[in-house]
């Protein structure tokens, strides 16, 4: 008897936000796979627990965490540090996948450049520019007030970190679940504003 396929949750920028990411995790269904797009990390109340967290259900199978701009640049400065003292995320960080690949869709952080090379900081130029010959890209990196689709993109960062929500997309429904992010009073601050794109909610 085969077994039915499993379908994909992408969740969007978690930095540290470990209570409402057991919230969301809580509401997904456990035999799906999750994939972390990326900055999992930094400006949250509680990095450390996130990070195990999310790296238990990549151990156990249960998830991809892939490279955000936070995780490389975490990933330089242990690199720098780890000549006095040698740290068991510099290889973790280290292996995190750029990209995660389905059937016709892919995650990735933040999009790519022209060259159709990945790029963990890209904003406008990927929006305003991109094709659709990768298929639908789910990406974070940039907070909004919803989940949004922009053509062939879907942007699922929506700012938990900053008093939102955390979400979580299903490229094979186009389903989204989503819990309130940290309180507003101890939420980080917005250092800057979001960029305006025309979109459609999902």
């Amino acid at each position: 008897m085969s077994s039915l396929p499993c379908n994909h949750w992408v969740i969007g920028d978690v930095h540290g936000c470990y209570q409402p990411l057991q919230r969301l995790l809580s509401a997904l269904p456990k035999s799906d796979h999750v994939v972390f797009c990326g900055d999992v990390i930094n400006r949250g109340p509680d990095t450390p627990s996130t990070m195990h967290l999310v790296w238990s259900l990549v151990t156990a199978g249960r998830a991809t965490w892939l490279r955000g701009n936070h995780e490389q640049a975490l990933l330089q400065t242990v690199s720098e540090a780890s000549l006095t003292s040698p740290s068991p995320w510099l290889k973790r960080l280290d292996q995190l996948p750029d990209v995660f690949q389905g059937d016709g869709w892919l995650a990735t952080h933040a999009g790519f450049d022209a060259n159709g090379s990945l790029n963990l900081t890209i904003r406008e130029t990927f929006w305003e520019h991109y094709d659709g010959s990768l298929g639908l890209v789910v990406i974070g990196h940039t907070p909004r007030a919803d989940v949004e689709r922009h053509g062939q993109i879907v942007m699922i960062d929506t700012g938990a970190v900053y008093g939102g929500k955390l979400s979580a997309y299903c490229p094979e429904t186009e389903a989204v679940v989503q819990v309130e992010g940290v309180q507003v009073d101890t939420a980080a601050p917005r250092n800057r504003t979001a960029p305006s794109i025309q979109v459609e909610p999902c």
